[in-house]
């Protein structure tokens, strides 16, 4: 019985692996090529060089676009992360009849399909002279990422101690005092991971940006799909390098933000 469930946990171990290695591969192809020393996208390599980073770094077109991805997940983050926390205090000290649905309508963002969202979302802002602006997009954005903080941060609120809320509320501790002191610190795990998660949702966002906005305010993403629908070179390929490492990089950070609180709550 036991090298039959050991036998299972390996081969399940090795189809995870298999899996992880199977999505991974197009990364795997892509970064080394971001490095080619030629200008023609092909293996084996024409030599390592790291002019096509250099070529994004002095480059206008990708500079205005990650000015414009950076303003618009900074604002996202801004709106998206005060309403999604607030939201999920408000629906745990409050229950009401039909709590559930509204808690489905919140989220239903995160089920929806993302065009569907970015055509409502476009013919919504047109007529009130929000389309072809960053205000819009931002906005457009809130919607998908407040869903995100408010499911992070429920997630710690629902694991909050009572008992110490109540402590401090008979030592004489005003509400805000509450709040400030005890909450917040025992929800900041949520709080920062739904932070990460909407500034991830918004900067690599494409579908919204492409209904919303116009040729002025184009993001790093739909500067990206243009580049690989006009002229395909290594430079394509060292932004998609780019966001890989930005968005490697906000996983590592989310993971020591949830290990560091497993290890508090321990």
């Amino acid at each position: 019985m036991l090298d039959s469930t050991r036998t299972w946990l390996w081969g399940g171990r090795l189809a995870g692996a298999l899996v992880l290695g199977f999505l991974l591969l197009p990364i795997f192809a892509i970064v080394p090529l971001s490095f080619n020393g030629g200008s023609i996208l092909a293996y084996p390599l024409q030599g390592v060089s790291l002019k096509w980073y250099a070529a994004v770094t002095s480059t206008p077109r990708w500079l205005h676009a990650v000015g414009n991805s950076l303003i618009v997940a900074v604002s996202t983050v801004a709106i998206a992360t005060p309403l999604g926390t607030l939201a999920a205090l408000g629906l745990d000290r409050i229950q009401f009849p039909g709590k559930s649905l509204l808690m489905a309508l919140l989220i239903s963002p995160m089920i929806v399909p993302v065009i569907i969202t970015a055509v409502g979302v476009y013919f919504f802002f047109a007529p009130l002279g929000l389309a072809n602006s960053l205000a819009g997009l931002v906005l457009a954005h809130a919607v998908i990422a407040v869903p995100l903080v408010l499911v992070t941060v429920n997630a710690s609120v629902s694991q909050l101690d009572r008992g110490l809320l109540r402590a401090a509320e008979s030592l004489g501790a005003p509400p805000i005092t509450t709040f400030r002191k005890i909450t917040i610190p025992l929800i900041l795990p949520g709080i920062v991971s739904g932070t990460i998660f909407a500034f991830a949702a918004s900067f690599d966002e494409v579908v919204i940006a492409l209904m919303i906005t116009g040729p002025g305010q184009k993001t790093l993403p739909r500067e990206l799909l243009s580049g690989t629908r006009e002229n395909l070179d290594p430079t394509v390929l060292a932004v998609a390098s780019i966001l890989i490492a930005i968005s490697a990089g906000l996983l590592l950070l989310l993971t020591l933000v949830q290990h560091r609180s497993a290890k508090y709550r321990a």
